[in-house]
């Protein structure tokens, strides 16, 4: 089993704290969650992500500064926009990047 752990970044509490539960009910998925973009670069020298999920509420030129110093740091990282959806969606988005983890496959 692949741990993955989650950085989380939007601007509605609410659906962040839906985020981390809806993450957290999978075996082997941790999420942080944050209002604040800012705590981007030290928590990425102090943390290993392996997906940046980007939730509602932040500006698209934020977005994009995310992304290039996420990818700058390590090429790894998995960014996702995720605008909502449930948690089929989140999954789906997940094993798009991670495809080796979908079992589902037939």
């Amino acid at each position: 089993m692949k741990t993955l752990n989650f950085l989380v970044i939007g601007k509605n509490t609410a659906i962040l704290m839906t985020l981390k539960r809806i993450i957290e009910a999978n075996k082997g998925w941790y999420a942080t969650v944050t209002e604040d973009e800012n705590i981007l670069q030290p928590f990425l020298n102090e943390n290993k992500v392996n997906i940046i999920l980007l939730s509602a509420g932040l500006d698209e030129l934020i977005e994009i500064g995310i992304k290039a110093y996420a990818l700058s740091i390590d090429p790894n990282i998995k960014v996702i926009q995720h605008f909502g959806g449930g948690s089929g969606l989140l999954k789906n988005e997940v094993y798009s990047v991670f495809p080796d983890l979908n079992h589902s496959k037939n």
